[in-house]
């Protein structure tokens, strides 16, 4: 049995900013800070940081006034700095540039008459928010069945933006339906799903032509593009499974394989990829070969308040 591991995988640019924010506040403010739900979907980054003094909080109720609150990677709606302004809260937003972007694109294109159709998941953290950036002028539609069951006829402008960590296939294909039964349906200028996201699918798709008959994805239940991931091999006849850490790796999945693909979600840390490549050898693995379709670079900026508060602490980056 041989390994493949994918490149790019884990950590993307968003989820670095956020992990960073979140340990920057704890230095600049001391413990604790408290974080609006999961700051990425991870359980390892989640506990590591609660660990450090973090306090994970499902509601801004939850915390005390005039406290740091740090608000997710996914986004939130207005309502919820609303919340923050009125309690009195330093605010530090982790939101991710790329949704930040797709939240303009509704404020942009609603005050242009357009209703919005969105593509993406009821109930993830990201949709939440942007369903909350204009509620009333957006339908969210999940997939292809949705797509062709949608009532949007008394709508003159359309205009359809997604979630940013969908699969690239998928959405393809519910935009498929819709553009078919709607051809007054406009698209943003440019795509809503992020680099990272279709950066790791393309590396799935090029360890599946490589031959991989097991594709194990590193990522939490709760991770979006993690699973989308599972989805990419499935979608290719190859058996997969989406595990948190090495220790759910089941020898009887391994031993018939040849080839093992391995991949991590946007928001997995590299030393959990490393304990499961540690356990392949332990069960097999004879030998691990690097499987590169993209090298990226993106660096996001930190958020104004956190930098002038790092700047007046004399605190950099790099502690």
């Amino acid at each position: 049995m041989n390994v493949l591991l994918a490149n790019p995988r884990g950590f993307c640019a968003g989820v670095d900013r956020a992990v960073k924010i979140v340990d920057l506040a704890l230095e600049v403010f001391g413990p604790p800070v408290y974080v609006r739900r999961e700051i990425v979907h991870n359980s390892h980054v989640v506990t590591e940081l609660r660990d450090k003094g973090a306090v994970f909080v499902q509601e801004l109720e939850e915390v005390p006034s005039g406290a740091v609150a740090i608000l997710s990677a996914h986004g939130v709606a207005p309502s919820v700095y609303e919340e923050a302004k009125r309690r009195g809260l330093r605010v530090i937003d982790a939101t991710c540039p790329l949704v930040t972007k797709v939240h303009l694109e509704v404020h942009r294109f609603v005050k242009q008459g357009y209703h919005i159709v969105l593509i993406g998941h009821d109930g993830h953290d990201e949709v939440i928010g942007t369903m909350g950036q204009s509620p009333g002028n957006i339908t969210l539609v999940e997939n292809e069945s949705q797509a062709r069951a949608v009532d949007l006829s008394r709508h003159a402008k359309l205009m359809v933006l997604t979630q940013t960590t969908l699969g690239v296939d998928d959405t393809a294909g519910v935009l498929n339906v819709l553009r078919g039964r709607f051809p007054n349906l406009d698209l943003p200028p440019t795509d809503d799903i992020c680099y990272a996201t279709q950066n790791r699918q393309d590396a799935v798709k090029a360890m599946s032509e490589k031959g991989i008959n097991l594709l194990l994805v590193v990522g939490s239940r709760n991770s979006s593009n993690a699973a989308r991931l599972v989805e990419v091999g499935a979608a290719r006849g190859i058996r997969g499974f989406l595990i948190d850490s090495a220790g759910e790796i089941d020898p009887a999945w391994v031993t018939p394989a040849t080839k093992v693909g391995v991949s991590a979600g946007a928001s997995t840390p590299e030393h959990v990829v490393l304990a499961v490549l540690g356990r392949l050898q332990e069960i097999g693995a004879k030998g691990i070969e690097l499987c590169s379709t993209a090298e990226e670079s993106t660096v996001f900026q930190l958020p104004v308040l956190l930098r002038d508060a790092m700047e007046a602490k004399g605190v950099t980056c790099g502690g």
